[in-house]
């Protein structure tokens, strides 16, 4: 009788997490490193490759967390790798405010193009996706002449003052660190898994479009606000999808008013919705974008790219940092786009949604513990309830089931204003072996922690 051939497994458990070595480090990390930093996984990294990363005992995980979404090309793709080795021949650091590069105006010249519209575009670049929203919001108010900025419930921005003081979840990102900027405003964003019953997607997007012109009128006036800031889905909210309605009821009110619109796709962008920014999902055009995280696997660089005249609203010297837009960061982000478009990663974050969305709303109807799935490209989301008719949040049984994970080979992490969300952000070149192997390890922690938590 023929024997079916055995399917080869990636992950390789040689200790608990965390293992001997792993102890040693920890107890450093404790003993030099504040408490504040969290970490998902109880080890320490040694080699990372595609979705998969090995830590200093030897243990290789399956990674669907991909240093939060910054490694849709995976870890250590040899084509950013080559180029990076090839720029440290020639030079690391020049200042692009003392010696400019062409690095830099490359790939200025490349996200002019690729990003949503067809109006000329100026980019400039920074350090991290905070610093990004820091100076979207500076061009936005430079620009106007404008002092509010207008963010939504669940939002997260970053953890700079502008930017936490944008973010919507006060812990752990904002308990204690008052007072916050002023003239931000934060306004509802649907989220069609929590509305009454009875109410109907149409229905909670008009009363939502409409709290904006009662804003206008009890809070600030729209002659006063520059800006209104969103994600397209809300990343540490919880990976929430508003409906195209929305999001172009919320761009219909920028133009109304003169108001202008920044798009956050720092967590979104480059290719993880099924799309290379998640904007074009819902056929809106932002005046501003911000970008990090994916752009160049990894390393830290982000961007601002607008509107020409509204980029150009600035001054000589009046946007920058000595470190903004790097030349590693800049030749591994031109590489990256490179493979997205030459791999149609895009296109494989749809088969990798797909795939996720499928295993999990088939095991929905068999645990009452999962309250939604929910999936926009290879951006994942599976929320947590103690019980499916109230929808309560269960933030302890999260943390059970990732901790179970982790413990058998699979790094995920939790999201969500409760903090009861399993997202799932893996490396866009992840195999299907992979992607398979790493979700039955997943379904099973699901199956353990679920079951246990059932009244006996």
């Amino acid at each position: 009788m023929d024997q079916k051939p055995k399917r080869t497994t990636f992950i390789e458990m040689k200790t608990a997490i965390p293992g001997p070595r792993a102890q040693e480090l920890l107890a450093r990390r404790m003993a030099s490193i504040p408490r504040g930093p969290f970490n998902t996984v109880s080890t320490f990294a040694a080699k990372g490759e595609g979705a998969l990363l090995t830590d200093v005992d030897g243990n290789t995980f399956i990674d669907l967390a991909g240093a939060i979404g910054s490694l849709n090309v995976g870890h250590c793709p040899p084509k950013v790798v080559e180029a990076l080795k090839d720029q440290l021949e020639h030079y690391l650091h020049p200042c692009f405010h003392v010696m400019m590069y062409e690095p830099y105006v490359a790939l200025a010249e490349k996200l002019n193009a690729i990003t949503p519209g067809d109006h000329a575009k100026k980019t400039f670049f920074l350090n991290s996706g905070a610093e990004a929203v820091e100076n979207a919001v500076k061009i936005a108010r430079k620009c106007t002449g404008r002092r509010a900025v207008i963010s939504f419930e669940r939002g997260f921005h970053g953890r700079t003052y502008m930017a936490m003081s944008l973010t919507s979840k006060v812990k752990p990102y904002k308990h204690g660190f008052g007072p916050f900027a002023p003239d931000t405003y934060r306004m509802p964003y649907p989220y069609y898994y929590r509305v009454p019953a009875g109410m109907s997607q149409d229905e909670v997007d008009e009363q939502l479009l409409q709290k904006f012109e009662d804003f206008f009128v009890t809070e600030v006036p729209g002659e006063d606000v520059a800006a209104i800031i969103m994600e397209p889905v809300q990343g540490e909210g919880g990976f929430v999808i508003p409906s195209v309605k929305y999001v172009q009821g919320v761009k219909a009110i920028c133009e109304k008013y003169g108001i202008l619109f920044i798009a956050d796709e720092v967590q979104t962008g480059f290719g993880r919705t099924g799309k290379i920014f998640a904007m074009e999902h819902f056929g809106v055009v932002p005046d501003l974008m911000t970008m990090s995280k994916s752009i160049a696997a990894g390393l830290p660089i982000s961007a601002v790219t607008g509107r020409a005249e509204i980029m150009d609203a600035p001054g000589v010297g009046e946007i920058g940092g000595t470190y903004g837009g790097s030349p590693l960061g800049c030749v591994a982000a031109l590489q990256v786009i490179e493979m997205l478009e030459q791999e149609r990663l895009a296109e494989r974050a749809v088969q990798i949604g797909a795939a996720i969305r499928e295993r999990f709303r088939n095991l929905q109807q068999e645990m009452d513990c999962i309250g939604d799935v929910r999936t926009l490209g290879a951006m994942s989301a599976i929320e947590i309830v103690k019980d499916p008719l109230t929808k309560k949040p269960d933030k302890d049984l999260t943390t059970r089931i990732l901790q179970e994970a982790h413990q058998q080979g699979v790094i995920v992490m939790s999201a969500g204003i409760y903090s009861n969300v399993i997202r799932i952000l893996s490396p866009l070149v992840i195999t299907d072996e992979q992607l398979t192997e790493g979700l039955d390890v997943l379904e099973q922690a699901f199956k353990r922690c679920c079951d246990a938590n059932k009244p006996s």
